[in-house]
C-alpha cells in the first residue's frame, strides 16, 4: 500500500513539474494585457511588426541579419557591431516592456478605484505613447544602423535568404 501511494505521488509529482516546466508563456499581471502581448513585451519580442517601413525598403533587422551571417559572410567588425545593435535593441525591447507593464498597471489600479479625471487619463496615455515610440525609434534605428553596415551584395543576398525560407 505504502509503495502504491509513493508511486502515485512520484508520478502525480512528475507530472506537476512537467507541466509547470512545459509552458514559455509568461502570465499577464495586469488584466488589460492579453497572456500573449504580456509576454512580448517582458522577452522584448514585437507583436506589431514595427520595423515593416524598414525592411520593406531593405533596412534589415539586426537579428534576421546575424541568422544569415554564414552566408553573408560578415566580417569580424560587421559581426561585433550588428551583434551590439541586436543586443542594445534588445535591452531597449525590454525596458519599454516593462514600463508599458507598469503604465497600463496604473492605469488599472486609477480606474479600479475610481481615481481618474481628464489630466490622469491624458498623461498616462501620452506615456504609453513615448514607450511605444521609443520602441519603434530603436528599431528603426537599429535597421538602419544595420543596413549601413552591409554592402549591396550583402543586402541582395539577404533578401534572396529571407525569401525562400
Amino acid at each position: 500500500m505504502i509503495k502504491k501511494i509513493a508511486t502515485l505521488l512520484l508520478l502525480f509529482g512528475c507530472s506537476f513539474t512537467y507541466a509547470q516546466t512545459d509552458t514559455t508563456l509568461n502570465r499577464s499581471t495586469v488584466k488589460s494585457i492579453t497572456d500573449e502581448r504580456y509576454d512580448a513585451l517582458i522577452k522584448g519580442a514585437d507583436l506589431d511588426n514595427m520595423a515593416a517601413v524598414a525592411e520593406l525598403n531593405r533596412y534589415p533587422m539586426p537579428d534576421k541579419v546575424l541568422k544569415h551571417k554564414k552566408q553573408l559572410d560578415l566580417s569580424p567588425t560587421q559581426l561585433s557591431k550588428i551583434t551590439a545593435i541586436n543586443t542594445e535593441l534588445h535591452r531597449k525591447r525590454v525596458e519599454m516592456g516593462g514600463n508599458i507593464i507598469t503604465n497600463e498597471k496604473k492605469l488599472d489600479d486609477l480606474f479600479k478605484a475610481r481615481q481618474v479625471d481628464d489630466g490622469i487619463i491624458i498623461f498616462y496615455t501620452n506615456r504609453y505613447g513615448l514607450y511605444q515610440g521609443e520602441i519603434r525609434n530603436a528599431i528603426l534605428q537599429a535597421c538602419y544602423k544595420t543596413e549601413e553596415l552591409l554592402s549591396e551584395g550583402q543586402l541582395k543576398q539577404l533578401e534572396t535568404l529571407e525569401n525562400h525560407k
